[in-house]
C-alpha cells in the first residue's frame, strides 16, 4: 500500500533563522556546530523566496559527524522544512580546505554497543548515503560496488563523476571554493522553478526508486494531483501562452 504524500506539501508555521554573519570558523565562538544563513544580494533577486545555506562549523575535529554536530542538524533541518521561504539548501563547509571527515570515530569509540546503534540510525534518517552496501550497487552495479566496498578505495572526483556517483567535478581556484560556487551556480538554475512542482518531483523520484516501476508511477500520479490545483500551475501555463517567464510564489 503507498503511504499518503500530503505530508509533503505540509507548511507550519514559519520559521525564524538562525543568526549567523558569516562563515569563517571563528563562528565557533558562537557555540553552534551547525550555523544557518539565508543568502542575500543577487542570489534572491530572480524570486522572493530563495537560498539558504547551512554551514557546517566543527574546525577541531574536522566537521566530523559528532553527537552535538548531528543534533544540531536534525534541529535546522526540521526547521527548515517548515520553513516556504526556502527553495534551495545548500551545505557548505565554514572550516577552509574541508567538508566533512565523516564519522567522529573518537566519539564513537567512547559509545556503548546500544548508543552506537542509536546514533547511527539517527545518521540513516538523516543522510541518504547511509547504507552503502544497499545503495552503491544499485548506483553501480552489485561487481563494481563489491570492489570499491572490499577494498576501502578512495575515488577523485573526477573518477566519482565518471562512475556517476557525482554529478560535477571541477578545478579548484586559489581560493580554495570552486565546489561551493558550481553549488551556487546550480542553485541558481533550480531557483526560479515552480517550488511545489520541485518538491513534488523530488518525492516522486526518492519514493520512486524504492518500490517497482509501477507504484512508482502511481506515487508520481498522487504527486501530480497535488500540483493541480495550485496557482503555480495556472501561472505557468499562462506565462507559455504569452510567452513571458513565469512568476511563481509557491501557492
Amino acid at each position: 500500500m503507498l503511504r499518503p504524500l500530503t505530508s509533503a506539501l505540509r507548511l507550519l508555521r514559519p520559521w525564524k533563522p538562525l543568526q549567523t554573519r558569516g562563515c569563517a570558523s571563528d563562528g565557533a565562538a558562537r557555540g553552534r556546530e551547525i550555523q544557518v544563513r539565508a543568502l542575500e544580494g543577487p542570489d534572491q533577486a530572480l524570486s522572493p523566496a530563495g537560498i539558504t545555506e547551512i554551514l557546517m562549523n566543527r574546525p577541531r575535529a574536522r566537521n566530523a559527524l559528532g553527537n552535538v554536530f548531528v543534533r544540531e542538524l536534525l534541529e535546522a533541518l526540521a526547521q527548515l522544512r517548515e520553513d516556504r521561504q526556502v527553495r534551495v539548501l545548500l551545505f557548505r563547509s565554514a572550516v577552509k580546505g574541508v567538508f566533512c571527515a565523516g564519522a567522529d570515530l573518537k566519539e564513537r569509540e567512547q559509545m556503548s554497543e546500544a548508543e552506537v546503534e542509536v546514533f547511527v540510525q539517527r545518521l540513516r534518517g538523516m543522510m541518504t548515503e547511509i547504507g552503502g552496501t544497499q545503495r552503491l550497487p544499485r548506483c553501480l552495479g552489485v561487481a563494481l560496488a563489491k570492489e570499491l566496498i572490499f577494498t576501502g578505495r578512495r575515488l577523485s572526483g573526477t573518477q566519482a563523476q565518471v562512475l556517476g556517483l557525482v554529478n560535477h567535478a571541477v578545478a579548484q581556484n586559489e581560493e580554495g571554493n570552486a565546489a561551493y560556487h558550481r553549488a551556487r551556480a546550480l542553485a541558481q538554475e533550480i531557483l526560479p522553478q515552480a517550488p511545489i512542482a520541485v518538491r513534488l518531483s523530488k518525492v516522486a523520484i526518492d519514493r520512486g526508486m524504492e518500490v517497482d516501476i509501477a507504484s512508482g508511477m502511481a506515487i508520481e500520479g498522487i504527486c501530480y494531483a497535488q500540483n493541480i490545483p495550485t496557482q503555480d500551475r495556472l501561472e505557468g501555463m499562462a506565462a507559455f501562452r504569452e510567452k513571458r517567464p513565469p512568476k511563481f510564489v509557491g501557492k
